[in-house]
């Protein structure tokens, strides 16, 4: 129970990488951290591949000095999370105190509109490449990687990789 006391918010909304959700959600919840699917409402959405997911709060109840980490999942949800303002004031809070924020697939799109990207390293989807170039960031093509606070996995296919880059920052954090 490395992670027990911390307290880390899951970003969701309607079609969410399902896998990338649940998988860290679970991962972090197995070393002792209270896990929080935060929407932005409570009403269920459902993931890019059929699952339905009910967020225990929302975006606006949270506030980034009760959070130790927010995980920023892919999909198609990402881009929809971006156009809110308490979404990326989160992310530029969060980023601010110097808290992890995990990051995986199509979830950069959620800190490009942040504004946090300039002179950072970063991965995900190849779907994102330009955008992240595009904000200022170099491409890296790697499974996971932390730059900083931040934490970055690639895809589906990195989250092994991605969940233990992501409890390792929290543990030593």
């Amino acid at each position: 129970m490395r992670l027990s006391g911390k307290r880390i918010a899951v970003l969701v909304a309607s079609g969410v990488e399902d896998l990338e959700y649940y998988v860290p959600y679970m991962r972090l919840q197995e070393e002792g951290a209270e896990v929080l699917g935060t929407g932005l409402s409570l009403d269920p959405v459902t993931g890019k591949n059929g699952l339905e997911i009910k967020p225990d709060v929302t975006i606006e109840t949270l506030n980034s000095s009760e959070l130790d980490a927010l995980v920023v999942p892919g999909g198609w949800a990402p881009d929809k999370l971006r156009r809110y303002k308490a979404v990326t004031d989160l992310v530029k809070e969060m980023d601010t105190a110097g808290k992890v924020i995990g990051i995986i697939c199509h979830g950069g799109l959620v800190p490009i509109s942040a504004g946090i990207m300039e002179g950072r390293r970063a991965t995900g989807s190849l779907g994102i490449k330009d955008d992240l170039v595009n904000a200022g960031a170099t491409w890296v093509d790697e499974p996971a990687f932390r730059e900083g606070n931040l934490v970055w996995g690639r895809v589906v296919a990195d989250i092994p990789d991605f969940c233990r880059e992501l409890v390792a920052a929290l543990v030593e954090g």
